[in-house]
């Protein structure tokens, strides 16, 4: 008797245990399938941009494959599979996993010949002075080499990478060494950059890179006073600087390019330039800073001097687009341009029914123009950019290619207020396309929250140690905007289709929720 009991004791205890176990391993599977994304992209790959071809070309997604298109279209939302929310892995920055979304992995063909917008000839025979291999003048100062399709310099990979649809790959690893080379390569020359209203240099390198300087005129944290008109302003080295990250977060890649470096004002400026102009514009302050002035329309003068501190000046480098003997750009008027008169509104400011008339002018009345102009809209948006009179595209790809984001120096000079205006064309026109509307939302989540990946790439920038590029209060108001511009889609979306873009947005979840269950 005693025995059939203990019998019965030890099966019991066993049934116990592995119960206990089922329900944990249950438990588990379960935890496991919540933290999948609802409806994975069906095919979708991440895309391998570490390894270029024969020519140096780094293969890279099109916005024509990425299905853009003009005007609302609800059914698109969801349509690459994404999930709009999820927990961000443990160990992995915001950054990281907002770059390794689906959203800023979409899969497309590699790019056609036709869509480079530099081509390489053949490798020939040396004697024959390949167009392929580079050899240095063996001017003093610069580098005794020859380039190769192995050992190009980061500035000319970048140049040849640049196809009909953007700058650079959204996974480029070219990008890093450039922006290196730019804070640490000696300088060889400084030339000051003629044309334009403020004053800005020319910087040549070694290995024959050059960019685009402009330097510290106020402190990060100064406001811009209210009493001045946008075109009045000062431009900002550290505007520059955020606009080329805010443009990368975003998934644009239109901007080329930007970091920052403390230079020397003697070493690294006065004593390279063959510049005479400029040259004679430096002096020594009255507490021992030496400064400089240069020669431009606006605030060229003793009383706006750059100065060291008492020689170290921080500052902006923007690696140089192709030359134009190269890659022949267009400039375009913008439609919404500001009057920039003191008294004079623009034709849009009054008109309504203004965008009308534009989807019905070259080149906004076919393709992407005008959602592409619509993305330079947003961007200056958050950033507060009123000074937006003019673009530029490459000639060379007509009007199937995208806008170039130059000259973003009077951005990031208000924090306390925005600018409803910048928004106008998108108010006006109800038109965005369907991979910026959903990155919107995406840093829209807590998961990626704009002001924390911008926090966060910026945060690699080498004039971050000394301060921080953008103030807490400017990260707050990308924010603050981002809201805006998911409103004003939103009231659009409602003007049209009288469906709310948020119940859209449930109901898409729901029938992801549903088909993942099968």
């Amino acid at each position: 008797m005693w025995r059939m009991r203990r019998h019965s004791r030890t099966i019991c205890l066993s049934l116990a245990f592995i119960s206990i176990f089922l329900h944990l391993l249950l438990a588990l599977v379960s935890f496991s399938a919540y933290q999948q994304p609802c409806d994975p992209p069906t095919g979708t790959k991440q895309m391998d941009f570490s390894n270029p071809d024969a020519k140096g070309h780094l293969h890279m997604p099109s916005p024509s494959q990425e299905t853009s298109k003009v005007g609302f279209d609800d059914q698109t939302v969801g349509r690459h599979g994404v999930s709009m929310a999820g927990p961000v892995e443990s160990g992995r920055s915001k950054l990281e996993a907002l770059f390794s979304h689906p959203l800023y992995n979409i899969p497309s063909p590699p790019v056609s010949e036709e869509d480079w917008l530099l081509k390489v000839k053949p490798k020939v025979k040396v004697s024959e002075r390949s167009s392929q291999i580079w050899v240095s003048d063996n001017q003093d100062g610069y580098e005794d080499t020859q380039w190769t399709g192995d050992n190009q310099p980061p500035w000319l990979r970048f140049h040849l990478n640049i196809s009909r649809w953007q700058l650079y790959a959204p996974h480029d690893p070219n990008i890093e060494p450039l922006l290196q080379q730019l804070a640490t390569h000696r300088v060889v020359s400084a030339v000051q950059k003629s044309g334009g209203t403020q004053l800005k240099l020319v910087m040549t390198f070694p290995n024959y890179g050059q960019a685009m300087l402009k330097p510290m005129k106020q402190e990060r944290d100064e406001e811009t006073n209210y009493n001045l008109y946008y075109f009045s302003d000062f431009e900002r080295h550290n505007a520059e600087i955020a606009a080329f990250h805010l443009d990368r977060i975003l998934g644009y890649r239109r901007i080329p390019p930007v970091v920052g470096r403390l230079v020397d004002v003697v070493k690294e400026i006065k004593d390279v330039t063959t510049d005479r102009k400029l040259a004679r514009t430096f002096f020594t302050s009255p507490v021992g800073n030496v400064c400089f002035y240069g020669l431009c329309s606006y605030y060229c003068s003793t009383e706006h001097a750059v100065c060291g501190r008492p020689t170290a000046l921080e500052v902006s480098l923007a690696v140089m687009l192709p030359d134009l003997s190269l890659a022949t750009r267009r400039t375009w008027r913008s439609p919404w341009r500001r009057s920039y008169s003191r008294s004079k509104l623009a034709k849009w400011e009054t008109d309504p029914d203004y965008c009308s008339a534009v989807k019905k002018t070259p080149p906004y009345d076919k393709g992407t123009r005008l959602v592409d102009f619509i993305d330079m809209v947003i961007l200056d948006f958050l950033m507060s950019n009123m000074d937006r009179h003019h673009y530029e595209t490459f000639e060379k790809f007509g009007n199937n290619t995208f806008l170039l984001h130059l000259d973003n120096g009077r951005a990031f000079g208000r924090h306390s207020k925005d600018e409803p205006s910048i928004l106008v064309p998108l108010e006006q026109c109800c038109r965005i396309r369907r991979s910026t509307w959903l990155r919107l939302r995406l840093l829209s989540q807590a998961q990626y929250q704009l002001s924390d990946v911008m926090r966060e790439s910026l945060s690699h920038d080498p004039l971050a140690s000394v301060a921080p590029l953008l103030s807490e209060p400017h990260l707050a108001a990308l924010d603050r905007r981002l809201a805006t511009v998911l409103q004003t889609v939103s009231r659009c979306q409602e003007r049209q289709t009288g469906v709310g873009v948020s119940d859209f947005i449930k109901i898409c979840l729901l029938q992801n929720q549903a088909g993942s269950q099968h």
